[in-house]
Order: structure tokens, then C-alpha cells, then sequence
């Protein structure tokens, strides 16, 4: 998405300017507040490094952040089309509620249509927006502490068994296989790149995912089973390290990560996430050149299989393997997310 934007400083010097060329062009998230707003925001302007921008407003939704209440960036889409504007009223005034197509049929409006005006606008539909609204009110609860049918009741869902079955696809795994304290803790953590989910133990971290990265409902599974089912909701230490370690990298201060690293996998994987974490920041290697650098040259496809699977991201910067021509390759967050992670290290290389 991030493509088709051009590049952050430009954006933010539209956000500054409060420039109205913008309007509907381009939306910014903030991780400090977690709300998104229009680049002509009134509101007090946010650090640089605390700003995503997003070419839909479905995509700022999707990283998790809540419209902003002082500019109202949902308003200009609700002006344009009489069903989006009644549609987003009713879900402000009942988010809990668990909206179905036969509710949009009682308000009078066909059902194609109120699709289409939504994704044109939103690039989701109403029943998407609606849901995860419900998912992302009954997880903070979770975290908080709260019981499954309470997070379920503020979630908007009737039944027990829908709020299960939403909740795993979304994370996979259903809200009580997450268990009181736990020895192992999932959180979440807000960065300018959009939300992760933090796994930590007492001593470690063992699983940081962009929330949104399709291997994460397995990663969380693998770790639940070595855990031998105790994983829960909430934060030691370890989940607080790496948040402030985090917050230090995105704003260009520090490209250390010293908080202790503990993730699965078999003594091959470990060795090329250790070798990962030796590329210095700001600078990149080939799978084939990291195959040679720990002594496996005829190992390059095993070596990329192992940098795929890598479940703390970031910390263990896989982010920094390209492909044999220098292109981008794959990455499990998003190509867009490991460009904007490569252009932040050459900060950190032009400062040693």
C-alpha cells in the first residue's frame, strides 16, 4: 500500500501544512494515541516516527487504529453516500452490537450496494469494519484480565461459540486456550509500523509478530504446546524491555536490542537467526552470502526457509536479507513494512 504514496517526509510535511490536497488521499496513523486521522487534523501535531501513513481508510482500520473524534476522517465518505453515513451512526452508537446482513436489510438498504459504497470508501465492507471493532474491544479486555464471556459480552457477541470462532481466526487460537498466569504471555504493542503481539516469559521474549502476519496463528500454537498450555493474556518484564527497546529504534536513537531472546526452533534455525542478528544495521545480505558466512554455502535454500520462519521480527532482523539481484523479496510484515525498516537503518548506518 505504501507504494502508491509517496514517500513519508513528503507526507509529513502535508500533515504539518494541514494541506488540503490530501483530503481523502492519504490518512495517518498514530501509535502514540492509536486513532487515525485526516492529513488536515487540527490536533496536535505527532512526532515523525510516531506516524503511518495509508492510502484507505480500510488499512489504517486493519493496523488497529480507532478514527479520530476531532477530525473525523470517516465523515467525508459519510457525507458522499446517505447509507455509509447512517450505517457508520449506528455503529458508533452500538459498537457491541453483533451486526448481520439481515440487520442492514431492516434499515432499508440493499445489500450490494452498501458493500460496494463501503469497500469504494473503505476498501472493507460495513460487516468487516463492524467486526473487527467487536474483536479489538473484547482482546483489551482479555489483557486487562477479564473472563472469556465478559470480553465476549463487551465484544457485542451473543454467543459464546461466534466470539470463539471469530477470535481464532484472528489469532488461532479460541480465548481460553489463554489461561491465567501463564508462563507465558501474549500483549500487544503499539509501533509506527503498525500493531504487534508480544510472547514473553519471565527471562525472555519468544514471539514478536506484526498482528496481521498469517504465520501467527501457528506460531502461537507451537508456543502454546511447548508451554504445555500455559499461555495467557498479560506482560512480565521481558514484554516491557522490548517495548521501550522498540519505541528507542523507531525514533533512529538505538539499533541495540538487548532484551533476552528465547524462540522455537531447531538448532539450524537458531544458527541463521544468530547470524542475523550479526548484519550490522543498515546493512543487507543475500541468502546465498549468509549461507557462506556461517560456512553452509550449499545450504542457501534452507537458510531462506529459516529466515522465513523467523517468529521475532525486527529484533532478529530478517529484514535486512535480500534477494541475489538485491531485490526485496518476501517478508512475512509486508514488503512495504521491510522497506521502510531498511530505509530507517541507513539512519543508523550514516551515523556510525
Amino acid at each position: 500500500m505504501m507504494f502508491d504514496l509517496p514517500d513519508e517526509e513528503t507526507l509529513y510535511a502535508a500533515l504539518l501544512a494541514r494541506d488540503p490536497a490530501w483530503d481523502g488521499r492519504a490518512w495517518v496513523g498514530v501509535s502514540s494515541t492509536g486513532v487515525f486521522c485526516r492529513l488536515t487534523c487540527t490536533a496536535r501535531k505527532p512526532n515523525p516516527q510516531n506516524c503511518t501513513f495509508y492510502d484507505t481508510i480500510g488499512a489504517a482500520i486493519e493496523a488497529g487504529y480507532r478514527a479520530c473524534k476531532r477530525c473525523h476522517p470517516l465523515a467525508p465518505a459519510a457525507e458522499s453516500d446517505p447509507c455509509v453515513k447512517t450505517l457508520l451512526a449506528a455503529l458508533e452508537a452500538d459498537s457491541e452490537k453483533r451486526w448481520g446482513e439481515a440487520d442492514v436489510i431492516a434499515l432499508g438498504y440493499d445489500l450490494s450496494t452498501v458493500r460496494r459504497a463501503f469497500k469504494r470508501n473503505f476498501d472493507m465492507t460495513f460487516l468487516e469494519m463492524a467486526r473487527l471493532a467487536r474483536l479489538r474491544s473484547g482482546a483489551a479486555e482479555l489483557v486487562g484480565g477479564a473472563k472469556v464471556i465478559e470480553a465476549q459480552l463487551v465484544a457485542g457477541y451473543s454467543s459464546g461459540s461466534a466470539f470463539r470462532s471469530a477470535f481464532a481466526a484472528w489469532m488461532g487460537l479460541t480465548p481460553g486456550a489463554f489461561v491465567q498466569n501463564a508462563v507465558l504471555r501474549a500483549d500487544w504493542i503499539e509501533t509506527p509500523l503498525g500493531a504487534m503481539v508480544a510472547v514473553a516469559s519471565e527471562s525472555a521474549l519468544h514471539l514478536l509478530e506484526f498482528t496481521e502476519r498469517r504465520a501467527l496463528p501457528a506460531e502461537l500454537a507451537a508456543l502454546r504446546r511447548d508451554a504445555k498450555g500455559s499461555l495467557g493474556f498479560g506482560r512480565f518484564a521481558s514484554t516491557d524491555r522490548i517495548e521501550r527497546e522498540m519505541n528507542a529504534f523507531m525514533a533512529g536513537d538505538t539499533a541495540a536490542f538487548e532484551t533476552p531472546l528465547r524462540p522455537l526452533g531447531t538448532p539450524f534455525t537458531q544458527n541463521v537467526w544468530q547470524a542475523l542478528r550479526e548484519i550490522p544495521a543498515g546493512q543487507t545480505r543475500s541468502y546465498g552470502e549468509l549461507a557462506r558466512y556461517m560456512g553452509r554455502p550449499n545450504a542457501t535454500r534452507a537458510v531462506a526457509r529459516a529466515n522465513g520462519a523467523n517468529p521475532i521480527a525486527i529484533a532478529i532482523p530478517c529484514h535486512r536479507v535480500l534477494g541475489a539481484d538485491g531485490s526485496l523479496t518476501g517478508y512475512g510484515g509486508g514488503l512495504w513494512r521491510k522497506q521502510k525498516l531498511i530505509e530507517l537503518e541507513r539512519g543508523f548506518a550514516a551515523a556510525r
